[in-house]
């Protein structure tokens, strides 16, 4: 007679918990991603010293003037949230299936 054994799930370790994956695997996807945006950002003219640029003047114009950062972080939250939102949709839905 054959015993069935319950496959106990793998034990996941802290590094697996915090990140929710294997690093290698984090590491591969974060590379393949950071590369079709920063494609996606050459093609629509952006370019990355402008956006490290626009990050300095947000935390310049935050320490010279607290409300107009304020303003500035609303619209570009509300800007983010245009692209970050649908993104998150479509790919919680295809992680459905």
């Amino acid at each position: 007679m054959s015993e069935q054994y319950e496959s106990q799930p793998r034990q996941r370790s802290g590094l697996e918990r915090l990140l929710g994956e294997r690093p290698g695997g984090l590491l591969i996807r974060l590379v393949v991603l950071s590369l079709i945006v920063g494609f996606v950002m050459a093609v629509l003219g952006f370019d990355a010293r402008d956006v490290v640029q626009g990050a300095v003047r947000l935390v310049q114009d935050a320490l010279r003037d607290g409300t107009g950062v304020l303003g500035n972080m609303v619209s570009y939250t509300l800007a983010g949230a245009a692209l970050v939102v649908p993104i998150w949709i479509v790919l919680r839905l295809l992680k459905r299936r």
